[in-house]
């Protein structure tokens, strides 16, 4: 029995498309979809900038408060996205939390499907930096290979190469 759902997005273009095949699932099962994005952490190159223009309090600083500051904006934002997007009250009213994480973005779904206690996962097969010659993204596969609870993966491949003719 499916009662909730993790829809993992990546926000890019293609995240409407998957996100009306989470919508249809939790419809359906009428279930509850929480949403998740992860956010990677900085590069070295940028930690190592920071580092070289900035004290070591203001940096704890940024750390601490700036990378929470931006994580609840996206959050935000993403709400503002969905309500722009969808319209309709009655698929908001499926979303029971959007929630946004730092870290690797395979771990961060994964954490999240567990501390949720979900039955299903939903993610794209693709980012919106893959191209159509790639078969999976690289997320895509861990989530296959490491999932706890059944997935549901929405191909992309197919419209991705619609979009670019």
């Amino acid at each position: 029995m499916i009662r909730s759902m993790l829809y993992a997005t990546d926000l890019g273009v293609y995240a409407p498309f998957v996100m009306q095949h989470a919508l249809a699932l939790a419809r359906t099962f009428n279930a509850e979809l929480y949403v998740i994005h992860a956010v990677e952490p900085m590069g070295q190159f940028a930690e190592s900038l920071l580092q070289s223009y900035l004290d070591e309090q203001t940096l704890d600083q940024l750390h601490s408060q700036g990378v929470n500051a931006v994580m609840a904006n996206i959050e935000q934002r993403v709400l503002e996205n969905f309500r722009d997007e969808l319209g309709e009250e009655a698929d908001l009213a499926v979303i029971k939390a959007v929630r946004v994480r730092q870290g690797d973005p395979a771990q961060v779904i994964l954490d999240q499907a567990q501390r949720l206690s979900v039955d299903l996962l939903i993610f794209g097969s693709h980012s919106a930096g893959a191209g159509v010659d790639v078969p999976l993204g690289r997320t895509a596969v861990r989530l296959l290979q490491l999932s706890p609870v059944p997935v549901y993966m929405v191909p992309l491949a197919q419209h991705l190469g619609r979009r670019k003719t």
